[in-house]
Order: C-alpha cells, then sequence, then structure tokens
C-alpha cells in the first residue's frame, strides 16, 4: 500500500494524542480533545481592570484612542476632549499608574461575589493592550501592580482567593501585543521580519504567566496585527498542551494570530459579542458586556447602558441552545469596587441559576434550539440518570393568552411538563392537531416567582432523543 501524505498526517497526529504529546501544526493541536469541565461549565464572569479604569472615559482602549484623535470616532473625541478639559497639556498615560489605587480591591469578594453569580469560571485580564501588567512580571518594570499603583499581585490574590472559595475555576486573560512597546514597534516597523518583542518579552513572560498562576483558561488577545509565526503562538501552544503544568485542563480561545480567528482553539470566539443564533459545529464561547459600550468601567455609563436582566437570560438561553458559553464581563473602578448594578446583574444571574441551572450546566444542544413556532423559546437537553432524555425549553417571554403553543416537541402518552421553581405540580398539556405539536397550561404567573426567563422541563418526549451532539 503506498503511504500518501494524508496517511503520514494522520499517524503523526495518532502517536501525538497516545503519548500525550501535541506538535507545533494545527493538525495535531486541533486533534486535542477539549477538557470536559468547560463544556459543562457554560457560564463564566470576565473582568477588564488597569490604569484605564482610573479616567473611566469611553473604553479601556482610552490610550490609543487619545492618540488616534480620529474626528470619525465618537469615542476618540470624547477622550480628547475630557483630557482637555480636566488635565495639564502634558499629562502622559503613565500617569494614570500611580493613580490606579485599588484600595478597596478585596480578592476574596471578587471571588465569592462571582461564585454567587452562578458562573463556574472567571477570567481576569492579567495584561492588556496597554502593556501594564497586574502582577509582578520579570519582563516588566515600573509598568504593573507590584511596582506602582495597588503595589500588589493582583493576579496572585486573585489565583489564591479563588482557589480557597474552590467554587469557580480561574482563567486570565493576556494580550499578545501592546501598543506602545518600542520592540514591538521594532518589530512592526521590520514588517514582523524580526521577532525582539515576541523572544525578548512577549514569549519568556506568557510562560511565566502560565508557569506561576496556573489557569485554566488562557484568554489570548491583541493577536491580529502579525501571523502566529510572528508570535510563536504554534511552539508555545505545543508547550502549552503537553509539558506545562496545566497541560491536562487547560482550554484557549483562537486569538493566536491573523487567520487563526474562528478556525483553531480550543473554543471559537469569533467575535467580541459573538452570538451567532445558530448551532455551530465547534465549541464557541459568546464574550460580551453587561455595560453594552465598554469592557472596562466608564464612570459616565447610564442605566439605559445596562443589559436588563430579560436581555442577559436571552443572552444565556441563545447561548447555550447554540453550544456556546456565556463570558459575562464586568469592569470594576479604579478603586477595586464593582459598582453596584453590576453587583445586581451578577446576583441576579446567580438566583436564576440557583432554580434554572440544571437546564444549563452540563447540558447539549437539542435537536432544534428553536422553536419552529414560537421564537421566545430555546431548547437544551440532558440525559438524567432518572429521567431518561430531557428536554429543556427556556421561554423568554410569558404568552398573555395562559398557554404555551410549542411546535417542536412531539409528545407520547407518558410525556410529563413540570414548570422548574415550581415544585410538585406537573402541568396540563394537550397535543392539538396542526403546527402546534405541545400546549401546555400555564400556572398564574404572580405565583411562579421568577420575573424573567422560565424553564420547562419535558421527560418521556417521543422525539427527546438527541441527534446533535452526544
Amino acid at each position: 500500500m503506498a503511504v500518501t501524505p494524508g496517511l503520514l498526517l494522520l499517524f503523526s497526529v495518532l502517536i501525538s494524542l497516545c503519548r500525550g504529546q501535541f506538535s507545533p501544526d494545527w493538525p495535531s493541536l486541533d486533534s486535542r480533545p477539549l477538557p470536559a469541565w468547560y463544556d459543562e461549565a457554560k457560564v463564566g464572569v470576565f473582568m477588564h481592570w488597569g490604569p484605564y479604569s482610573v479616567p473611566g472615559v469611553a473604553s479601556e482602549w482610552f490610550w490609543l484612542q487619545w492618540n488616534r484623535r480620529d474626528p470619525a470616532n465618537p469615542g476618540d473625541m470624547e477622550i480628547v476632549k475630557y483630557m482637555e478639559d480636566f488635565y495639564p497639556p502634558d499629562f502622559k498615560y503613565q500617569q494614570f499608574g500611580s493613580q490606579f489605587s485599588a484600595e478597596f480591591f478585596n480578592a476574596t469578594f471578587w471571588a465569592e461575589l462571582v461564585a454567587a453569580s452562578g458562573a463556574k469560571y472567571f477570567v481576569f485580564t492579567s495584561k492588556h493592550h496597554d502593556g501594564f501588567n497586574n502582577w509582578p512580571s520579570k519582563r516588566n518594570f515600573g509598568w504593573n501592580s507590584q511596582d506602582i499603583g495597588p503595589k500588589r499581585d493582583v493576579v496572585g490574590e486573585l489565583a489564591e482567593a479563588f482557589r480557597a472559595e474552590n467554587k469557580v475555576v480561574f482563567g486570565l486573560y493576556h494580550s499578545l501585543f501592546e501598543w506602545y512597546h518600542p520592540l514591538y514597534l521594532q518589530d512592526k516597523a521590520n514588517n514582523y521580519t524580526t521577532k525582539y518583542f515576541v523572544e525578548e518579552k512577549m514569549g519568556p513572560e506568557l510562560m511565566e504567566l502560565v508557569t506561576k498562576y496556573q489557569p485554566a483558561v488562557l484568554w489570548s488577545d491583541g493577536d491580529w496585527e502579525a501571523d502566529p509565526e510572528f508570535w510563536d503562538s504554534l511552539k508555545f501552544l505545543s508547550w502549552l498542551y503537553s509539558e506545562s503544568p496545566v497541560k491536562d485542563k487547560i482550554v484557549t480561545n483562537d486569538r493566536w494570530g491573523r487567520g487563526v480567528l474562528c478556525k483553531h482553539g480550543d473554543f471559537f470566539t469569533c467575535s467580541d459579542r459573538y452570538n451567532p443564533g445558530v448551532l455551530q459545529n465547534h465549541k464557541w464561547e459568546n464574550a460580551m458586556t453587561i455595560d453594552k459600550e465598554s469592557w472596562g468601567f466608564r464612570r459616565n455609563m447610564k442605566l439605559s447602558d445596562i443589559l436588563r436582566m430579560e436581555e442577559l437570560i436571552t443572552e444565556l438561553a441563545v447561548t447555550v441552545s447554540c453550544g456556546g458559553n456565556l463570558l459575562m464581563n464586568v469592569g470594576p473602578n479604579k478603586d477595586g469596587i464593582i459598582d453596584t448594578i453590576f453587583e445586581e446583574r451578577l446576583r441576579q444571574m446567580g438566583d436564576w441559576l440557583g432554580v434554572n441551572g440544571e437546564a444549563i450546566y452540563g447540558s447539549k444542544p437539542w435537536t432544534h434550539q428553536n422553536d419552529s413556532l414560537n421564537g421566545d423559546v430555546w431548547f437544551t437537553s440532558k440525559l438524567s440518570p432518572s429521567d431518561g432524555q430531557v428536554v429543556y425549553a427556556i421561554l423568554l417571554a410569558w404568552p398573555e393568552s395562559g398557554k404555551l403553543e410549542l411546535g417542536s416537541p412531539r409528545p407520547g402518552q407518558d410525556t410529563k411538563v413540570t414548570l422548574l421553581g415550581l415544585a410538585g405540580t406537573d402541568l396540563k398539556w394537550t397535543d392539538p392537531a396542526g403546527q402546534v405539536t405541545l400546549a401546555v397550561d400555564l400556572p398564574e404567573l404572580g405565583g411562579v416567582g421568577l420575573n424573567w426567563g422560565w424553564v420547562f422541563k419535558m421527560v418521556k418526549l417521543e422525539n427527546g432523543g438527541n441527534s446533535i451532539w452526544k
């Protein structure tokens, strides 16, 4: 039999899997199974925090927008006007570092709040595009949280607090590039034919971050200006999956260089606030913001800028139904305080998940994601030891008719329908002729005890089996 290049590639991948080693090429790296904990978790919390939290204007891209001064960009001009009105003309962005005080930062409280939100993992900005490190990196002197501002190892304190709480998996965000690092600007001027920044700063720093703090999520960003070969992404991922101290549990995203987005990675992000609304054939994540305008804290945000709980539950329902995870972002202020409106939203999400979490955690997409008749209903499914194949219908708008009419589930003689949070009550249902396959008589909304997002549990459906994801 002739040995073709395709067979050689297959043999290489199989050998890598058997040895637990992954070579620095996409076929091998993409063959790594997704650690099960991540798909089961479904919900995470993201936090952006750094010197950009001091002015708290426009966004976490404050420094770049201030320098760019694009008249066509409202955010740029908002920042320019703010600095002209309130700061002397010779003020530098780096001076925000010493004002990044963090005097009320309490890592234990953050860990407790994230756990109360129902999130199962947490991602924190170890370094954003401004290059400020929230830990005392050996490759960063004078522009990190130990040397100025908080005078603390913020990443270290958070890692310790989350592991002590032992309810939420700890993860880190890391930007590959830095807008104004001299070595990066030199490589960029050389059209990325040199790699001084990667070899002397970014690469060693990233390995230090993983080795020292051992995150279970590594959320990469700041990759789009150069190819993965410049970033040494393949070599790093091979080390991460094969030799690093987190090789068995780590998950990473798809931001490792130009052309990688939405093609390679343990989970795809594809774009910020990515929510395609249809089933995807690869694990994905909807990283989104509770403040619709910014990832970082904004002192001038308005209540109308904040997602209502109805909107947040909709994001969760659509995302999980289509096979994704939801990563909700909030930005603490410069003092380390999480704004009251953010705390309220996180605790409300935790209350909702406390009632309805069985439809979310560990669930799989069902054969149908959105009901064929009722666009306000999204489905998940799960194999239960006691109930067999279960289908959950997440209802986003309560029908005024008092009857829930669906077109996708097909009931059988033994089908049971219950409402999560309303214990001990089997709801009456019929299977009318025509497009409506299941009509459920609803209880009085006032007696249900939930204001948004109601979950109906259906067992013993004739089409309850999952033909999509096993």
